[in-house]
């Protein structure tokens, strides 16, 4: 089992996102992060490699495009056990992605306060919905952790194994697939009962 080496932390809910961070850090482990979650961290102590860094590309269109980038989605997907993907990755020089901490844009809560659609639109989740379904593919060797409640779990089993169990990232693997097929849901009964 290969240990965890990179992190990528981008998280709406940023309720004890530090304290995780900070963990992470002691053991070793090198944070990436985006827009405000990154500006968290940093004010919290943490050292973090903003996303531009990672991807040589800044975040653009007011935030709507940071993460979608083969430097980070290559990083995720990439078979740690398939030679073929190991050249590739060496080739454009991409770093393992093997922890994601991601949880998505409260769609809901902005659409219960009454948004329009245009607000409503703007508060759907592209990059976080798409980071946590490729980590989620690929839970043979990549950790994905979208509810803060699994923080706790997750560095136990760091601390113990250096990484997390293949049945742990099975189990929040599930979790994201459950999480993103609510989202989508959500938004398809909001636009269902709007009429342009």
């Amino acid at each position: 089992m290969n240990k965890i080496e990179r992190a990528l932390i981008s998280v709406t809910d940023k309720t004890g996102i530090v304290e995780f961070a900070k963990e992470l850090e002691n053991l070793g482990i090198e944070i990436i992060s985006t827009g405000g979650t990154a500006k968290v961290l940093k004010e919290g102590g943490v050292k973090v490699i903003d996303i531009s860094h990672l991807t040589g590309f800044p975040e653009i269109l007011e935030g709507r495009v940071k993460t979608l980038h083969p430097k980070v989605h290559g990083g995720i997907l990439f078979k740690r056990d398939e030679k073929e993907h190991l050249e590739t990755i060496k080739k454009y020089e991409i770093k393992p992605l093997d922890l994601i901490v991601v949880n998505l844009y409260t769609f809901e809560k902005v659409v219960e306060e009454g948004a329009n659609l245009e607000k409503a639109i703007e508060n759907i989740d592209i990059g976080g919905p798409t980071l946590i379904r490729a980590g989620a593919k690929n839970f043979k060797y990549v950790t994905v952790v979208v509810d803060k409640e699994d923080y706790p779990l997750v560095l136990e089993e760091i601390k113990k194994y250096g990484n997390t169990t293949l049945k742990t990232r099975f189990e929040l693997a599930k979790k994201v697939f459950k999480l993103t097929s609510n989202y989508d849901q959500m938004i398809f009964n909001y636009l269902s009962q709007i009429d342009i």
